[in-house]
């Protein structure tokens, strides 16, 4: 196809901003047989900047000439067949095809010297794999997956077990530890039931064990080749002597266990009076209040406490003494009357300078019958509740009822 050349001089002496693009373009084109035939172009305008897929520039003019490839549209393959029978039974084929990149890609030329060669790489071909060998690569991958996946197994397996015997040694350990605790416990138990008995049990233990000592020293003696009649004799009247100072020394501990019990009896009352009442809320929970009879026996017993302290000043005890007179003074009575006379005295001593060891028989009568005045429900409404009524008494009130 050939331009003329009026209209070719024509379009350059235009601005290429400039230059209009009419909707259809007559062209006359000279035939094989020399006729002029006029042909009718039909323009389809560009909504936007086409890009540089391949072409050449006019040195001359400096216009960019574009493939025919670029200019034309691509015709759209519609792919029908999508079934899944179809799909499977399909005999795919290889076949070779050129692609944009490939027949738009300009090499360079005489008269062509606007080509950028920056972004140009140069690709060198590898070695080629057979499926032989890719199979083989395959294989080699999968057992190496399998070699870690199985590494992996055995390791987990192996911390499991780790695992499960450490905490087996580690409970073995612990019982073997909780054993001797317990043993050692039970050893020191056995050593503190002799070295400070209390209960009537632990005295039983002493008594079968000097039993036991005395016979054996008996048997010792008697059945001694090396002694006279006479070295027998006193051995046995030694060994009299010394069961009869062990017995006197468990007398004095029996006394002392007594004691310490009775204290402890005491100490264990006035807290039980003391304590404060528990009531269980809607939620399960347990809540502790006082009421206005545990704060009076907790009163009392710091009074009782305070009587039996020892080692206090004299301003000290004489503050004690004159709180327990104003508390035993709320009620008159034989009892708090005594008690009151009781406080009188002591205090008048200890303003006379006396020392303790001189009071000691008037302080544990003052405190036993301080402990009575804490005792009687009339003065502690608290005590009422640990209160024991002899059965006579009982059954005689029952047998009244009955008759009235």
């Amino acid at each position: 196809m050939e331009e003329p050349s009026n209209e070719h001089e024509y379009f350059e002496s235009i601005q290429i901003e400039q230059r209009p693009m009419p909707d259809v373009l007559e062209v006359e084109v000279t035939t094989s047989e020399g006729a002029i035939k006029v042909v009718t172009v039909e323009v389809i305008k560009a909504s936007g900047q086409k890009p540089y897929l391949g072409g050449y520039r006019n040195s001359t003019t400096r216009l960019n000439y574009y493939h025919s490839a670029t200019n034309t549209d691509q015709p759209r393959r519609e792919y029908k067949e999508k079934f899944h029978r179809e799909v499977q039974v399909f005999q795919y084929r290889t076949r070779s095809t050129i692609m944009k990149k490939e027949f738009g890609t300009q090499m360079e030329k005489p008269g062509l010297v606007s080509i950028d060669p920056r972004r140009d790489v140069e690709v060198e071909p590898g070695e080629y794999f057979t499926s032989e060998m890719w199979e083989e690569v395959r294989e080699k991958a999968a057992l190496y997956i399998q070699c870690c996946t199985r590494r992996w197994f055995a390791y987990k397996r192996r911390r499991e077990l780790k695992r499960i015997r450490d905490s087996n040694d580690r409970k073995i350990i612990e019982k073997q530890e909780e054993l001797r605790r317990e043993e050692e416990a039970k050893h020191k138990t056995e050593i503190e039931r002799r070295m400070h008995p209390k209960s009537t049990d632990d005295f039983e233990i002493l008594y079968k064990e000097l039993e036991m000592w005395r016979l054996k020293e008996t048997e010792r003696i008697k059945t001694s080749n090396l002694l006279l009649e006479e070295e027998k004799k006193k051995a046995l009247e030694q060994l009299l002597h010394k069961e009869t100072k062990l017995l006197q020394t468990i007398d004095r501990l029996k006394i002392t266990a007594g004691y310490q019990n009775k204290e402890e009896k005491i100490a264990k009352f006035l807290k039980a009076m003391s304590d404060p009442k528990k009531w269980r809320l809607s939620d399960g929970r347990f809540t502790d209040a006082h009421t206005p009879w545990t704060t009076r026996a907790k009163e009392l017993m710091e009074l009782y406490n305070g009587l039996k302290m020892k080692h206090l000043s004299i301003d000290e005890r004489l503050d004690v003494l004159l709180h327990t007179k104003w508390t035993v003074k709320e009620f008159d009575c034989n009892l708090t009357r005594e008690i009151v006379d009781l406080i009188d005295r002591e205090a008048d001593m200890l303003n006379r300078g006396r020392s303790e060891g001189s009071l000691e028989g008037l302080r544990k009568r003052l405190a036993n019958l301080f402990l009575q005045f804490v005792e009687t429900p009339d003065f502690n409404p608290e005590a009422a509740r640990f209160q024991k009524v002899p059965k006579e008494l009982l059954q005689n009130a029952m047998e009244l009822e009955l008759s009235n």
